[in-house]
């Protein structure tokens, strides 16, 4: 069976309209908020203004992060509670240290156990990359007169408006790159804004391994690896900046802006153990009569998702014949058992005996 382009080319066809589709609601979204915005500046500043279509992105901006907020603080929780387990599965990797499948499997058991997603710290960024796009697209598409998102849609004026909106004489919906009326106002702004970006990216990681990293992320190839991300996630934006509107590019600098502060809070209140933030921390919560293990521990345990009831990984609950939840542990648990002799009634206890854990039972 030969290859059909034609086949190709409609499956390729499907695939855009369901990924059109589900963009959707985050261009219903965007526009709102970027409309809602607009008309609240626009009494200031005027309906065709390039100051007021700017706040109105940012408007956007501060309400996107806002939004997240609650999940960073749950990556935050996940990740105090995985570097509580550390030691943990340090412990894996020198007994199955040969076999990474085995070890692949106990750390993943060990996980789940303790009640630690080590994805969670994936979940704000992954969320992030569909809004950034929606907006790109609005944006993109204003630029080239064409309305997405039901509020754009249903005023093609402020399509118009935001098109030729400018800022410092670069427009809005202009980007770097091609130039098609030379090296004017547009390159000018792109290029201050993109330098800015990379100086934002590069300083946010510098303090972050600086600060909040341990000594041991930066030996071996790991730690040569951090030390080239550093260089070479800011030079990302010196490659895709010139094909950014500008207006995207401020969405883009507000964000790193809001991360480096957000960034800058977290370090100091809640660091990374075993980091030079993090032994300034203690020192100031000793100073305040506070216990920093306890409040340690106390943060970890946020970070892990417990049974119903409250009750801790390896027991259940049950209720009785009062209705009252009873906690059953699988391990050490006397039973009774009735019996009828006649008339009379004999209750015998019965001992379970508790079963040792397979690493004890390999030691003996």
């Amino acid at each position: 069976m030969g290859f059909d382009p034609f086949l190709f080319l409609g499956i390729w066809d499907d695939l855009g309209k369901i990924g059109s589709a589900i963009m959707q609601p985050l261009y219903w979204a965007v526009s709102g908020i970027i409309v809602l915005a607009h008309r609240l500046w626009a009494p200031i500043f005027g309906t065709d203004s390039g100051v007021t279509w700017a706040l109105s992105i940012i408007v956007l901006t501060i309400v996107i992060r806002s939004l997240m907020m609650p999940l960073y603080a749950k990556q935050l929780n996940s990740s105090r509670a995985m570097q509580a387990l550390q030691p943990k599965v340090q412990a894996l990797q020198e007994k199955y240290g040969s076999d990474r499948e085995r070890l692949g499997q106990e750390t993943m058991k060990l996980y789940k156990e303790e009640g630690v997603s080590p994805t969670s710290s994936c979940l704000p960024m992954l969320i992030q990359l569909p809004i950034f796009w929606g907006l790109y697209r609005v944006l993109y598409g204003a630029a080239q007169g064409q309305a997405r998102g039901t509020f754009f849609v249903d005023n093609p004026d402020l399509v118009e408006s935001l098109r030729h909106a400018t800022l410092f004489n670069a427009q809005l919906s202009g980007t770097f790159l091609p130039m098609t009326n030379g090296f004017g106002a547009t390159q000018v702004l792109t290029l201050i804004m993109i330098i800015l970006m990379t100086a934002l990216l590069f300083f946010q990681q510098l303090h972050m391994m600086r600060r909040n990293m341990p000594p041991s992320a930066f030996e071996g190839p790991m730690g040569q690896q951090q030390k080239m991300m550093l260089y070479l996630m800011p030079a990302m934006y010196i490659f895709i900046g010139p094909q950014i509107p500008v207006g995207v590019l401020v969405y883009w600098i507000i964000s790193n802006l809001w991360t480096f502060i957000q960034q800058y809070v977290i370090i100091r209140n809640y660091p990374t153990p075993n980091t030079p933030a993090y032994v300034e921390w203690e020192e100031r919560m000793v100073a305040k009569g506070k216990d920093p293990k306890e409040m340690e521990r106390q943060r970890a345990n946020k970070g892990r998702k417990r049974s119903s009831g409250g009750t801790a990984a390896g027991s259940r609950t049950v209720k009785g014949q009062s209705g009252e939840p009873t906690t059953v542990n699988r391990q050490q648990v006397n039973r009774q058992t009735v019996r009828t002799d006649g008339d009379q009634k004999q209750v015998v206890q019965r001992q379970q005996v508790q079963r040792s854990s397979r690493a004890a039972r390999k030691k003996k």
